[in-house]
């Protein structure tokens, strides 16, 4: 399911326009307005109970090696964002055939 699968999806199971559906699925998960990243942006945990949760963590620096030289650089820290399911989604998909 891509974005415009979503919006049509939202627009038939709750009655909104296609226009409204868009404007409700940019707010939350557009990635540089939307209400998720911009939790994530402010340090906050998005957690959606029976969903999950949705928050930037940080990875620290470290050492790592050049793959085709075999020299040894330094990786700086970075900071990304991760989602941990929640138990309800997990109980959800959890018999389903790949």
């Amino acid at each position: 399911m891509n974005k415009s699968d979503l919006v049509l999806a939202l627009s038939a199971r709750t009655g909104l326009s296609r226009t409204d559906a868009t404007k409700a699925v940019d707010a939350i998960f557009d990635a540089e307005a939307g209400l998720i990243a911009g939790a994530m942006r402010s340090g906050t945990k998005v957690q959606i109970t029976g969903f999950g949760t949705f928050e930037a963590k940080k990875r620290g620096a470290r050492t790592g090696r050049n793959p085709r030289t075999g020299e040894e650089i330094r990786i700086a820290s970075t900071v990304s964002p991760a989602f941990r399911a929640g138990k309800a989604l997990k109980d959800a998909v959890k018999d389903v055939t790949v």
